[in-house]
């Protein structure tokens, strides 16, 4: 356990942090799952709402440095693959 104030502050700030990146990973995995629904069952029109809601989100995680560019640019070309196959 901490013992400066500073330090403490920072435990703190670190527990809010964590919270706030995996919910925002955990809505990235839940998006993803659902565009790969709804490319099983064809639904263009969601399919083309949840690919830009994926994008937006997938590029604040990058600029956060929660996940890499490198990571954000494969997973969405691989997305853009699968909708091009329909």
């Amino acid at each position: 356990m901490a013992n400066h104030k500073s330090a403490k502050k920072r435990s703190r700030q670190a527990l809010k942090r964590n919270q706030v990146n995996r919910s925002l990973m955990s809505k990235i995995r839940k998006n993803i799952n659902d565009f790969k629904q709804q490319i099983l069952s064809k639904q263009t029109t969601e399919i083309h709402k949840s690919f830009a809601k994926i994008n937006s989100s997938l590029a604040r995680a990058a600029k956060k440095g929660l996940i890499k560019k490198e990571y954000v640019s494969r997973k969405l070309s691989s997305l853009s693959e699968q909708i091009n196959k329909i």
